[in-house]
């Protein structure tokens, strides 16, 4: 029976799966630490929330700008360099002395963490080509991902239990050094050919967007949906993807092309 992956595809995969594994995990094994987090950082219940909805609102709001930025310079450079920052923010994490420092460094950690969700997609498309491999290269990697997502609030529970909450972040920075020398000596550089020039008016206006639409979703409750307050950062989230597709309508190269949707097969 003839290989299906080869040996440098199975350093790049392992490579993307540890870096998926990471990212699944800093969703679902903060949660288990934070009634740690409220007695040793004397952290509040508004606090408690920061410390999760930073992480997440970083990871939505840099997802379309990285995919641009990594096609203009290059996929394995934002790869590595999303990994690297990844491992630093993480490591910044689980030497926070106040819940202020740590929710700062969780907003950076998914900044980096969305970078590398992003990068690792392209990497593995671009990677893993024919149908065969591909197939094998998707399914472990979902398989690790949803093993981050599935058992992190066990694995965090079990850090907590057996060590502190510091080595939930900390944990981190071992594996994104692995992740990083497999990275570097597997992945094959690739770019966009045609990404001549980033589309920086599609990234200033969807980045704000996304930011305000998520933000307002998550603190919804707390401002009050209909609060002057929350309909201001609706309107901004509003007023910023008008922008967008004004931007993307005038751009030679759009960051996203809206033609596709007249393809029906697509839309």
């Amino acid at each position: 029976m003839p290989t299906v992956v080869t040996r440098r595809g199975i350093i790049v995969l392992f490579a993307a799966c540890l870096a998926c594994l990471m990212f699944g995990l800093e969703i679902s094994s903060v949660p288990a630490i934070l009634p740690t987090l409220e007695q040793v950082l004397h952290a509040d219940f508004k606090q408690l929330q920061w410390v999760m909805n930073a992480y997440t609102i970083a990871v939505t709001t840099v997802l379309m700008a990285v995919g641009t930025i990594a096609d203009r310079y290059g996929r394995k450079r934002v790869f590595l360099v999303a990994i690297a920052a990844f491992g630093l923010t993480s490591l910044i994490c689980g030497v926070a002395e106040s819940v202020s420092t740590l929710i700062v460094a969780r907003f950076l950690q998914g900044l980096s963490g969305g970078a590398m969700l992003i990068c690792q997609l392209a990497v593995l498309s671009h990677e893993f080509r024919e149908g065969r491999e591909r197939a094998v290269a998707w399914g472990w990697w979902g398989v690790i991902f949803g093993t981050g997502l599935g058992f992190g609030p066990i694995i965090g529970g079990g850090i907590v239990a057996v060590s502190s909450w510091q080595w939930v972040f900390l944990v981190h920075v071992p594996v994104a050094a692995l992740a990083f020398a497999l990275a570097l000596m597997g992945v094959h550089e690739s770019k966009d050919p045609q990404a001549g020039k980033l589309d920086v008016a599609g990234i200033l206006t969807l980045s704000p967007s996304v930011f305000c639409l998520v933000f307002y979703i998550i603190q919804g409750p707390d401002l009050g949906f209909s609060s002057p307050a929350a309909l201001a950062i609706l309107g901004i989230s509003i007023v910023s993807f008008i922008a967008f597709l004004i931007a993307e309508k005038v751009s030679q190269r759009p960051m996203f092309d809206f033609s596709v949707f007249r393809i029906r097969p697509f839309s």
